[in-house]
């Protein structure tokens, strides 16, 4: 399929610090249109035509009232993060066009995360990476450091 007939997809920009991944774009270029915002706002009368989709990516770009009656043919917003708080939803639905996210994207790792944390702070691993680091003459000075008994198990 030429790149003229994949359906348009509005992206703030390839690369930089608010950007599509640079490692991204190329998967989104074999479905995709790709048009970056400078080349919208360069030539938003070609370019709205083409639009059908907006791919929001950290945020970017933003979802406005002015840029949704610019895009006629606009169907969808995907949106690459697990929340839609920076959406309007309830505009964004007024001009006929759906939301996506990726609800449970992240749901299994920030889990992990959240485990590991209230492990690594009932056993006080950071203090003691921190003590590890300083030496050993520097743990006579410190009484009762390490626990005599299972705080863990008393704490959880």
């Amino acid at each position: 399929m030429a790149e003229e007939e994949l359906p348009g997809v509005l992206i703030l920009d390839i690369g930089g610090t608010h950007g599509v991944l640079e490692d991204l774009a190329p998967l989104l270029k074999k479905h995709f249109h790709l048009i970056t915002m400078k080349e919208f706002l360069g030539n938003r009368e070609e370019m709205s035509k083409k639009i059908q989709s907006i791919f929001v990516f950290e945020c970017r770009p933003t979802i406005d009232r002015e840029l949704l009656e610019s895009l006629p043919n606009l169907k969808v917003i995907g949106n690459s993060g697990v929340g839609v708080d920076h959406l309007n939803l309830k505009m964004i639905s007024s001009f006929g066009v759906k939301v996506t996210n990726t609800p449970h994207a992240v749901a299994d790792p920030t889990a992990d995360i959240g485990m590991a944390l209230m492990l690594a702070s009932a056993r006080r691993l950071v203090e003691g990476n921190v003590l590890n680091f300083l030496g050993p003459s520097y743990f006579f000075g410190i009484p009762h450091f390490s626990c005599d008994r299972d705080d863990l198990s008393e704490s959880i």
